[in-house]
């Protein structure tokens, strides 16, 4: 399809729109000094959830199949024994006005392991369904997830707190509804790693242990051993997901009703600037068919709302290739509908450069969510989902294919800006950047190291050839002739480039380090984590948490965090994982 300028009017309009949210979600890190603080028992609890949508009538946690229904009420059920408080997250309490003494309550393990929920709670697990791995898998749901409500903070911004890992709900099919330690941990930690990269996520706000032994058959080859159990507290705006529309919608009749009910409800407390537009605004769109009709959004909330559910998708999956992480299990319920980064299992941050890395043992051999293969499956998930709304008349084909093009321009034009502010180009350039990524990937070169030692490279086209190496060769290893004069022709071209920005060296150095990470939460710093808290030492944990807090700063004395993985952060349970957790 092309567009007319009407279209770029209301592309331009909605990326205003999504970029004031994500600023206005990035900035939330720390609550002003004035602001409330207040204990548990005083949090300003909501339920628009389970207000504002059908409910199972059965409450109690037996598998089964949960029809015409958003959630279950269900309460937790995980046994504790002397649970402990491994870490808690400041900027997340502070997202709540939770007072950071709530945190030394010796109550305060028991409360959020769900053994004795807060007071105001009303626990549920959401009914969903999904496409996994491509294949249409029916009903899902929160098998070990237990929401406990929303929170309405002092900025009447709503935030719903779920545990994971609190027991069995009718969506655990054969499971126990439990996590371990080991995987709680890796989830607690990448997503405040995440938010302080400047990536949409959900948040948690502390990990407990539940002093209690979880099987788990972590690479499902039959030799299953007992870890420890914990659980996240996972914060997040809405853990809605595609799949939460599509189980629905496959059901057809009736349930097609509760498609439209829960649009309805994103929209209301989610996407409330789309309640809000107005014929004036003009957001309208040519559809580039032989009729050249046009289809103005302002006339249909649902066509707005899933154009700007695929710009957030788009969005979020440009700054991961930017970043270098790899998702690992990209079904399609666990693709937020606010473009949230949602369900850590086996993922990992690119270490040597393997277009072609997953981070999940179930992936293989077909590698179907590889870091390379991210856009297009977000793009298929998103066609998945246009499905869905389609079927529920809520849009029709030319909206749900203009949704999808948007999709395919907000990423290329995000992940172009982002790439070219890596690089510190003037402008992008594809034949350098591509150059570039398959220079990396034949010499498998440190993908977060390399981009951060690259500022270091100077703008001077006087430079001699033997000498241009040099500024990297802390990351360019163990190369013989021929890549050397591969690269050195690269960074010949690349310094051409530099040299007409009109930028000092300094200035460019200082851009590109707030946008190329020093610290990213590689998948040894973890293991090195969890080893340690197995033991009881969660020092580490916590050295971890404060370390990803500032991923762009130097931070002197941490330096042995951003060194290369060691040999053993090869092995498999460490660089690649199972779904197992």
């Amino acid at each position: 399809m092309s567009t007319d300028d009407s279209s770029q009017g209301f592309s331009s309009s909605l990326d205003s729109v999504t970029q004031h949210l994500h600023d206005h979600n990035l900035h939330q890190t720390q609550a002003p000094s004035d602001a409330p603080r207040f204990k548990l028992e005083h949090l300003n609890w909501d339920h628009s959830f389970v207000r504002d949508l059908p409910a199972d009538p059965r409450t109690d946690s037996f598998p089964r199949e949960v029809l015409h229904a958003c959630y279950t009420k269900v309460s937790p059920s995980v046994e504790v024994d002397n649970p402990q408080l491994v870490a808690w997250s400041e900027p997340v309490a502070d997202l709540l006005d939770l007072d950071h003494k709530e945190f030394e309550r010796p109550d305060f393990p028991l409360i959020f392991t769900g053994a004795s929920p807060p007071v105001g709670a009303l626990p549920y697990a959401q009914c969903y369904g999904g496409h996994q791995f491509g294949m249409w898998a029916g009903q899902l749901g929160d098998g070990r997830a237990i929401t406990l409500g929303e929170i309405l903070n002092s900025k009447s911004e709503r935030w719903e707190l779920q545990l994971k890992g609190a027991g069995k709900t009718p969506y655990s099919r054969f499971a126990d509804g439990l996590a371990v330690l080991r995987s709680s941990i890796r989830e607690f930690l990448c997503s405040e790693a995440m938010h302080h990269l400047g990536i949409p996520t959900t948040r948690a706000l502390c990990l407990v242990t539940t002093g209690k032994l979880v099987t788990r058959d972590m690479f499902y080859d039959g030799n299953a051993k007992e870890e420890q159990g914990a659980i996240v507290c996972r914060v997040a705006q809405s853990f809605l997901r595609f799949g939460s529309y599509q189980i629905h919608a496959s059901r057809g009749n009736e349930d097609l009703a509760i498609v439209r009910g829960l649009a309805d409800y994103a929209i209301r407390h989610h996407f409330p600037h789309i309640e809000s537009m107005s014929k004036s605004e003009s957001l309208s769109f040519s559809t580039g068919d032989e009729d050249h009709s046009v289809v103005d959004l302002t006339s249909n909330k649902y066509a707005a709302w899933a154009v700007e559910v695929a710009e957030r998708t788009a969005s979020l999956i440009a700054k991961w290739q930017g970043v270098g992480f790899t998702h690992g299990v990209l079904n399609t319920d666990n693709m937020s509908v606010l473009g949230l980064t949602i369900d850590y299992g086996p993922f990992g941050f690119l270490d040597a450069f393997d277009p072609r890395f997953t981070p999940n043992t179930t992936d293989l051999p077909g590698r179907r969510y590889c870091f390379a293969n991210q856009p297009d499956i977000g793009l298929w998930n998103l066609a998945q989902f246009m499905t869905t709304l389609s079927a529920a008349k809520l849009v029709n084909e030319k909206e749900a294919n203009y949704a999808l093009e948007r999709y395919g321009t907000r990423f290329m034009d995000d992940y172009q800006a982002l790439m070219t502010r890596k690089l510190g180009l003037p402008k992008y350039n594809k034949q350098l950047i591509s150059k570039l990524l398959s220079n990396m990937a034949v010499d498998k070169v440190d993908y977060t190291n390399f981009f951060r030692t690259l500022s270091n490279v100077k703008a001077d086209t006087s430079i001699p050839d033997d000498e241009l190496l040099v500024p990297l060769k802390s990351v360019l290893l163990d190369m013989g002739k021929e890549r050397k004069e591969a690269w050195t022709a690269w960074l010949k071209t690349y310094i051409h480039e530099l040299s007409t920005s009109g930028l000092s060296d300094e200035e460019r150095k200082t851009s590109m380090d707030s946008v190329n990470p020093k610290y990213v939460l590689r998948n040894y710093l973890c293991q090195t984590a969890i080893d340690a808290a197995e033991i009881g030492d969660f020092g580490e944990v916590r050295r971890l948490l404060k370390l990803m807090e500032h991923p762009f700063d130097d931070q002197p004395g941490m330096e042995k965090y951003a060194r290369l993985p060691p040999a053993w952060a090869y092995r498999p349970g460490v660089c690649m994982l199972s779904c197992s957790s």
